[in-house]
């Protein structure tokens, strides 16, 4: 089930003091009406510090005591290193061997211990929520109602700056923010359309949602690092199928593009998954009216950052 408002009301009173009150701001680009939510602004570049403050809030002290463990291409664990530093308890992440080395390198500096695996082995832990010889509480990147209510404060957020609004677009990676910013929207704005941005090399809910089920596709490593896998988890697809009104596939091309454009024109450095987002609103197919791009993050190995945007 979505999650309700009441717990998107909660997680706000939670994540206070921790996640920020992002920016909603205007883009300067061609297309009127087209808005930018800064998730790049957050603490630790990105958005998954509001699921994480929120779920290690209401996790027992007691089990948090042994440790917290995560699997993330890279800002859910900063998200989660981010947290336990401050709560004094030690933090271990599972991520891929593709990871960015500037998101290890984050993790690091936060305390976490980071241990690389082959993608396979890294998707197996989200579906176990365990890792071999790893005794901690596993914190879910994205198939947590705590997590998503966390990342239901940014809707809450964008009804108050924006309460016209007629579209959202929303980087989708394993379903949390999208389908927490859509629960919110579809009880206070049931008019508001809202869609997932999928990359080309990476896009299951589009595959997913046309056949109907849970569909996987070929994965192909690139920089868009923060969204796309090979598939979806079967209870995050019927979320997806209630909630949203579809997914806007772009091109890796499209993507670099949007970075750079926003990097011109409003001095942002946005990560991949942020950009895809970006990408799909400015292809018209989000519809007319006021529109958001979600941008998730910022979290981008910068010698990379500058190949793209040249």
């Amino acid at each position: 089930m979505p999650i309700t408002l009441a717990q998107v009301e909660e997680a706000r009173r939670n994540i206070a003091g921790t996640a920020l009150r992002t920016p909603l701001v205007r883009f300067n680009s061609d297309v009127p009406d087209l808005y930018l939510k800064l998730e790049n602004l957050q603490p630790i570049g990105s958005f998954k510090v509001r699921g994480a403050a929120n779920v290690m809030a209401r996790t027992p002290r007691e089990r948090l005591a042994r440790g917290v463990l995560t699997a993330s291409a890279g800002n859910m664990a900063q998200g989660v290193a981010f947290c336990a530093r401050r709560m004094g308890i030690p933090a271990t992440v599972i991520a891929p061997d593709t990871a960015p080395a500037t998101k290890i390198r984050a993790v690091e500096r936060m305390g976490g211990k980071v241990i690389k695996v082959p993608f396979a082995e890294w998707w197996h832990t989200f579906e176990t929520r365990s890792y071999p010889g790893v005794d901690a509480t596993f914190i879910h990147a994205f198939d947590d109602p705590d997590v998503m209510a966390g990342n239901g404060t940014i809707a809450l957020e964008l009804l108050e700056d924006l309460p016209d609004l007629d579209a959202v677009v929303i980087p989708f990676g394993g379903g949390g923010l999208s389908c927490g910013i859509a629960a919110v929207l579809r009880a206070r704005a049931p008019r508001v359309r809202i869609y997932a941005a999928e990359v080309e090399t990476a896009a299951p809910l589009a595959a997913s949602l046309a056949a109907g089920e849970p569909r996987t596709v070929e994965y192909q490593p690139s920089f868009v690092d923060g969204i796309g896998s090979k598939t979806v988890f079967p209870n995050m697809f019927e979320l997806a199928r209630k909630l949203l009104d579809g997914s806007l596939v772009v091109t890796l091309n499209d993507a670099a593009a949007a970075m750079k454009l926003l990097a011109e024109r409003n001095r942002i450095i946005a990560e991949g998954a942020s950009a895809c987002a970006v990408a799909a609103a400015l292809s018209g197919r989000a519809g007319s009216g006021k529109i958001v791009a979600i941008v998730s993050g910022g979290n981008i190995d910068l010698d990379k950052f500058a190949g793209l945007v040249v």
